[in-house]
C-alpha cells in the first residue's frame, strides 16, 4: 500500500495536528497522500486533493460519525478504510491517535487485517413515488419524529406479517451497528462475522416486545400507521420525513465495506475497554 486517501473531521480540535503528524510520517515512509478539499484546508492546501479511486487505503481521522460518513461515501470504491479515533468512544475506528505511527508502519509492511462488513440497503416509497435510497453501515431508525406520542409500526419479514409494534421507534442494525443505538435500546451485541440483522425497539409499549435477530438475507418492510409525521434516519446522519402508509424496505446491500485493523486487534478486548465490563482487567 503506497497511496492513501485521507479524510479528517475539521471540527475535531486535534484534527489539524494529527493530520500534520500523518503527513510527516507518511513522507518519511514514502507514502503518497491525497485528501478531500476540507481535509487539505487544515494544512493550508499543502496536501494534494482529488478522488480516492487510485488509493490503496483510505484513512479517516475523527470519530464514529466520520467513519460512518466515509464508509457511505466511499463504499462503492471498495477501498479498505482505516479509522483513527479523535473522538470520545470510537467503536468503529481501528486505532487511537497514539497508535497512528504504528498503523502507518503496518501499512508499509502490508500488515493490516482487512474485515469485510455488511451494509444495509434502505429504500422509502410513498405509493408509487420513490422517496430515496440509502446505504447504512450502522443502522436505520424509523421513529415518531418530533411527536411525544408512541408510534404504531407494522413489520413484515420476506412478505409475511410479523406484528404491529407500539413504541417510540424501531431500529434495524447491522452487526457492526449492534453496539450503537440498538445496544442502548436493549438490543444484543452481534459479533462482526454474524450474518444477521437486529430489529430493536425504542421504548416499546408492552414488556413482551423483544429484539428480533433475522438472517441478513431477509427483506424487511416497515410501515408507519398513525396519521402523523414520522422520520427515517440512516446512520444518524441522513434523514427522510415519512407519513402514515409510506413503506420502508431494508435488506443486505450488494455493496460491502472493507475495514482495516491492526493485525493483533482483539474485538472482545475492545468491548471490555469501551463498555467497561465488570471484572475486566483490561
Amino acid at each position: 500500500m503506497k497511496r492513501i486517501g485521507v479524510v479528517a473531521h475539521p471540527g475535531k480540535p486535534r484534527a489539524g495536528e494529527t493530520l500534520r503528524r500523518l503527513a510527516a510520517r507518511a513522507g518519511e515512509l514514502g507514502l503518497h497522500l491525497t485528501a478531500d478539499a476540507g481535509t487539505a484546508g487544515l494544512l493550508d492546501g499543502a496536501l494534494q486533493t482529488g478522488s480516492f479511486e487510485d488509493a490503496d487505503l483510505i484513512v479517516a481521522l475523527g470519530g464514529d460519525g466520520t467513519m460512518l460518513r466515509v464508509a457511505r461515501e466511499q463504499a462503492g470504491l471498495g477501498k479498505p478504510i482505516l479509522g483513527v479515533n479523535l473522538g470520545k468512544l470510537g467503536f468503529l475506528t481501528a486505532v487511537d491517535e497514539h497508535e497512528l505511527d504504528r498503523a502507518l508502519d503496518c501499512v508499509v509492511r502490508d500488515n493490516l487485517r482487512i474485515s469485510v462488513r455488511a451494509m444495509l440497503e434502505v429504500a422509502a416509497h410513498s405509493g408509487d413515488r420513490a422517496l430515496g435510497r440509502w446505504r447504512a453501515l450502522n443502522d436505520a431508525v424509523i421513529g415518531s419524529g418530533t411527536s411525544s406520542r408512541v408510534a404504531t409500526l407494522d413489520l413484515c419479514l420476506d412478505g409475511g406479517a410479523v406484528t404491529s409494534y407500539v413504541c417510540d421507534g424501531l431500529i434495524v442494525s447491522t452487526p457492526l451497528g449492534s453496539t450503537g443505538h440498538s445496544l442502548s435500546a436493549g438490543g444484543p451485541i452481534l459479533v462482526p462475522e454474524t450474518e444477521a440483522f437486529v430489529v430493536s425497539l425504542i421504548c416499546p409499549h408492552t414488556l413482551s416486545s423483544r429484539p428480533l435477530v433475522v438472517p441478513d438475507s431477509s427483506r424487511l418492510t416497515v410501515v408507519p400507521r398513525d396519521g402523523r409525521a414520522f422520520l427515517l434516519a440512516v446512520d444518524g446522519q441522513e434523514e427522510q420525513p415519512l407519513s402514515a402508509g409510506d413503506v420502508v424496505t431494508l435488506g443486505r446491500s450488494d455493496t460491502v465495506v472493507r475495514l482495516a485493523y491492526l493485525p493483533d486487534r482483539d474485538y472482545f478486548a475492545m468491548l471490555r475497554r469501551k463498555l467497561h465490563w465488570s471484572g475486566s482487567s483490561v
